[in-house]
């Protein structure tokens, strides 16, 4: 990736760099509505894979310094543990990488809100939570047939694991799901990575782009075999596809937030429900609805 400190000389004396042209907005476009004006679409693929794949490789770093923080306080609560391996898998390695990013970009607070389009969402934009999480339970149940009716095999969660064998936790997983994990993880894979493909790309294969890198980087987060990962990680794409969709037509980062967190504290609430309710039988078709 180039650095944005360099470039050549503007006639003012100061320097022209590959993002000087770069609309603060990644949702917009330009005249004909064929894509952005940042550059190279070769450039703007690399930077995206660097950085989807960039959060997870940190975020697993992360773990060493949980251990090392249990090792020294002589074993932590599970609580304890997971709350660590929020603040650090999720806010350091997503939510920091991000705006380190944009920080390095050159873009200072305002802009960086204004890149990703971050405010208070409106009763519409709501409906639109809700409305679209109707949509991916649709898609998912309709998918999920299909997988089913070929007899393929689906991996389970490791923290849907982690919350099925300890139920007292699930509502820490759910406050984070809203808290945590879906402000953190969308403001790097559809405020950074889709903005940034979108500079460059039209809005369908930017969507399509982010859901892809989004949902494989799931690999590492899954149990089984391979093809039975690789099997979740297509029906993962669903839900991507759609949070990306919400993310082009409202231009604002809180709204598939707010999704992604709905979709996994519902999941974890089913979860929870069938775990200390229902028959243990049922845990199998639970576990189909794997949180992303």
């Amino acid at each position: 990736m180039a650095d944005p400190s360099s470039g050549d000389p503007t006639p003012d004396g100061g320097v022209h760099d590959e993002f000087d042209d770069v609309d603060p907005d990644p949702a917009s476009d330009d005249a004909d509505g064929s894509g952005g004006t940042g550059g190279s679409p070769g450039i703007a693929i690399a930077t995206a894979l660097v950085l989807g794949v960039l959060g997870p490789v940190i975020a697993l770093a992360s773990g060493v310094a949980v251990l090392a923080i249990d090792a020294v306080a002589g074993g932590l609560s599970l609580a304890a543990s997971v709350v660590l391996t929020l603040v650090f898998g999720q806010y350091v390695a997503f939510g920091g990488l991000a705006v380190g990013y944009l920080a390095w970009r050159g873009l200072d607070r305002e802009e960086i809100v204004s890149y990703l389009g971050v405010r208070v969402p409106s009763l519409r934009e709501v409906g639109i939570v809700l409305g679209s999480w109707v949509v991916i339970l649709v898609l998912i149940l309709a998918v999920s047939t299909v997988v089913q009716l070929l007899g393929t095999e689906t991996a389970a969660n490791q923290s849907a694991e982690l919350a099925m064998g300890n139920p007292s936790i699930i509502p820490l997983f759910i406050a984070a799901s809203f808290l945590v994990i879906g402000p953190c993880e969308e403001i790097l894979y559809r405020g950074v990575v889709q903005g940034r493909l979108r500079e460059s790309l039209p809005a369908a294969p930017s969507i399509l782009l982010s859901a892809a890198i989004f949902a494989t980087i799931h690999l590492m987060a899954l149990t089984g075999g391979l093809s039975a990962r690789l099997t979740t990680v297509s029906i993962l794409f669903v839900p991507s596809l759609v949070f990306g969709a919400v993310y082009e037509y409202t231009e604002n980062l809180v709204v598939p937030a707010l999704l992604h967190g709905l979709h996994n504290a519902v999941i974890f609430t089913v979860l929870y429900v069938t775990v200390t309710r229902m028959d243990p039988s049922d845990l199998p078709a639970v576990l189909g609805f794997v949180p992303i």
